[in-house]
């Protein structure tokens, strides 16, 4: 059964309660607090609802229930302990075209109520369909705990600031961005609070060169090693904004979560060599949104031109004739230097950096320039089993004690980092994917473990 959850303003419409026991009087207090006007009908009453009457809080007609009652009514709700009346009730109702509630039974309802967690304005509201009550509490207390208690303060700050907007700035897709980014930031009640700023002089601010988000184009976009706030602000802005997301595998849900909640979004990627999807497929799929009006992002981890294939795309759309910008992102070496503390080009042992994948790495370099030594290798994708890997640069002759370190997950939780070196790299124990190798003589000094450990960081040697 498929039920449409809604939240409906009912100050000053009637609301008739049938029933005036121990159930109504757990529902009285969720029905006040909307603004409407309750009549309860029930030969008895429990004493809280006598005082509620007395109090002018709501009606109490002290007799049994009449069909009558129900007459003039936006709401009824059945909460009697004669499953008779209740009956009665609900099907009068329906023969009025009146919305009603039997508590506690299924069959004779056309809507439930949810079990709500409140913080002013804002209101979750959950529903197991009359399944389970109880699942619906326990998870109101779950997600109650998780929220700030001043959430709704802050809410109440960004709907005032909404409004602003709405006035100041006319209907457009600058306007509909600005709107998410204000969802995302902190406000106060300073006039100088940055967020304001942001708001209200957005409108007198020339748009850049390039920063508009075009229907039709397609952004290959680089999301950086997995942590949101490694992000540029362009990406971010052109995520916000996108009507299509075609993201890899290795994206993370964090990331996905910024996008906007009308946006289409389809992972095209692969893990561990198993394909979805085939490269001609997402050519096809950036083309078809594009030529269909769309704001398309081509969401890669990392950087976009660093192992992402985007030159076959960027191919295939100039082929189509589909315009297309590249946003550069943080690529996962740069995450992974930063979680080490290590400098790829540290002038005292490295002044080459050399990018390859774990397909690619094992070169049987003879060349002497960059010298063997002299150059720190960055090795993307390398694999679960890193012995031949070592075997093949033992061969173009790097030491056996040459430093190596395996980061896993660079800049996302659950981040570990492994040092070793050449001769034992082969023995070391897999680490969870997305890793990265980095070895050679810049990398040195990271074996000081403590001083990761002391941070949170997961290292062994």
């Amino acid at each position: 059964m498929s039920m449409l959850p809604i939240f409906l303003k009912l100050d000053g419409r009637r609301c008739l309660l049938v029933g005036a026991g121990n159930v109504a009087l757990e529902k009285i207090g969720t029905l006040l607090r909307t603004g409407l006007q309750l009549r309860v009908v029930a030969p008895d009453a429990r004493p809280e609802i006598v005082d509620l009457a007395r109090e002018g809080e709501l009606e109490w007609i002290q007799r049994a229930f009449e069909l009558s009652d129900l007459d003039g009514n936006t709401l009824v709700i059945a909460a009697t302990d004669v499953p008779e009346v209740n009956a009665a009730v609900y099907h009068g109702s329906v023969e009025r075209g009146i919305l009603a509630n039997s508590v506690d039974d299924i069959p004779n309802c056309d809507f439930f109520f949810g079990s709500i967690v409140s913080r002013g304005s804002l209101q979750i509201a959950i529903s197991t369909g009359g399944e389970s009550p109880a699942v619906a509490q326990r998870l109101r207390r779950e997600i109650d705990e998780q929220l700030p208690q001043d959430l709704g303060l802050w809410l109440d700050d960004l709907g005032e600031l909404r409004r602003e907007v709405l006035a100041m700035h006319p209907r457009s897709e600058g306007r509909k961005l600005l709107l998410h980014q204000l969802a995302h930031r902190e406000l106060c009640d300073s006039a100088s609070c940055p967020s304001r700023q942001m708001a209200l002089m957005a409108q007198s601010r020339k748009p850049e060169p390039g920063s508009s988000i075009r229907s039709g184009t397609v952004f290959l976009v680089g999301a950086g090693p997995g942590d949101p706030e490694l992000l540029t602000v362009k990406a971010l802005r052109v995520l916000q904004s996108a009507q299509v997301i075609l993201h890899d595998e290795l994206v993370s849900q964090a990331i996905l979560d910024l996008a906007s909640p009308a946006a289409e979004i389809v992972n095209v990627g692969k893990r561990c060599g198993t394909k979805t999807i085939t490269q001609d497929q997402i050519n096809a799929l950036m083309i078809d949104r594009a030529c269909n009006h769309k704001c398309v992002v081509r969401l890669k981890s990392g950087d976009p031109l660093i192992f992402g294939r985007a030159a076959e795309e960027m191919a295939a759309l100039s082929a189509a004739n589909v315009p297309y910008e590249v946003i550069p992102g943080i690529t996962a070496a740069f995450a992974a230097a930063a979680a080490i503390g290590c400098s790829l080009t540290d002038r005292n042992s490295a002044s080459n950096v050399i990018f390859s994948t774990g397909h690619h790495a094992q070169s049987h370099n003879q060349s002497p320039l960059p010298a063997l030594e002299d150059a720190t290798r960055v090795v993307y994708m390398p694999g679960r089993d890193l012995r031949l890997l070592a075997q093949e640069w033992l061969a173009e002759g790097l030491p056996h004690d040459f430093p190596c370190a395996v980061v896993s997950r660079a800049a996302q939780p659950g981040q570990q980092i492994r040092c070793t070196t050449l001769a034992a790299l082969g023995d070391a124990a897999p680490t969870a994917a997305p890793s990265l190798l980095i070895a050679g003589w810049a990398v040195r000094d990271i074996a000081a473990a403590n001083r990761f450990e002391a941070a949170g960081v997961s290292v062994t040697a």
